[in-house]
């Protein structure tokens, strides 16, 4: 069933998360704890981010240093085939632009059909941290709708090279990502808002926002997004504060502002738990104000949050 099904055939809001592929070398038991932490809140789908290689300096002691290219968290086809046969979840690997060619690309969409899996996020991603601005790799794609059309040409039977298929198998679906704040490379939110009605005209199925602490802004991009023709459902992604340090970082990352109210209330805290409870109790009110407006889906980014997703879930799901 994919996903935008999944979520119609949730009778309340439905609950899902996303999660990182383990650092390289270390294992896949700590994934697996995060999914048995939250697997009693019944995820529809858990999504497995993917991470492009990237550039890391070898110092060779004698003055010189050699440049190598590392993937510090390799594995997202195989973490999600691990998963969906370990607890019959259906996962939502990312599929990016950054860091990948188009027969690279190709090859994960054959592992992905061979295991059965069918639902994708796709994304741009972020550009390379020794980059200056976002550059494909090799003759890879600028945009994620340059990627849609590969995934959709994948879906009609056609390789990269033109070629055909042989066999044909399930189709995959996907969604998208979205930003209520407006992408940091964005000159406006209209402009963004052009773009995601374009991806939903190439065929993304729903679109997952960056995450946000303002529920006016998440409400505000919704009517604005419909207003100039977006039809499909926009489900809020939700990280809980946890932090002292967050109060200063997460602007600063993830290019979203704080309310005024949460800030005030952060700034005030001593210790990071008396932050993790802040983060709590605003993640708690900001869910059910959601849930009261009938969103289809909730989607959490778990990355270090995990203990106040189930504590955010408990009192809303």
């Amino acid at each position: 069933m994919r996903i935008i099904d999944l979520i119609h055939s949730n009778e309340k809001t439905a609950f899902s998360f996303e999660i990182l592929p383990p650092l390289k070398g270390t294992g896949i038991e700590k994934l697996y704890e995060t999914i048995d932490t939250l697997r009693e809140f019944d995820p529809k789908y858990i999504n497995i981010t993917t991470h492009r290689s990237e550039y890391v300096y070898k110092d060779l002691g004698n003055g010189l240093f050699q440049r190598n290219r590392l993937r510090r968290r390799p594995g997202t086809v195989a973490v999600a085939g691990a998963i969906q046969n370990k607890y019959n979840i259906t996962v939502v690997p990312h599929l990016l632009c950054s860091g990948f060619t188009r027969e690279e690309t190709e090859y994960v969409l054959l592992d992905l059909q061979f295991l059965g899996i069918t639902d994708l996020l796709v994304l741009r991603g972020d550009k390379a941290k020794h980059e200056s601005v976002f550059t494909p790799e090799g003759d890879g794609y600028h945009h994620a709708i340059e990627l849609q059309e590969q995934i959709n040409n994948f879906n009609k039977g056609i390789f990269v090279d033109g070629s055909e298929m042989k066999v044909t198998n399930t189709p995959f679906s996907y969604g998208v990502a979205c930003y209520p704040e407006k992408h940091e490379e964005a000159p406006n939110i209209d402009t963004d808002i052009h773009w995601l009605k374009q991806k939903m005209e190439a065929g993304a199925e729903y679109a997952v926002t960056q995450l946000f602490y303002d529920n006016r802004k998440y409400f505000d991009f919704v009517e604005r997004a419909q207003k100039a023709g977006v039809t499909i459902p926009i489900i809020p992604g939700i990280k809980p504060f946890k932090k002292m340090s967050q109060i200063s970082m997460i602007p600063k990352t993830f290019k979203v502002d704080l309310p005024e109210e949460l800030a005030r209330e952060a700034m005030k805290c001593k210790t990071d738990e008396e932050a993790k409870q802040v983060g709590i109790e605003w993640c708690v009110q900001q869910c059910k104000e959601l849930v009261g407006h009938g969103v289809p889906s909730i989607h959490f980014y778990s990355i270090g949050a995990v203990d106040s997703i189930k504590e955010v879930a408990k009192q809303v799901y």
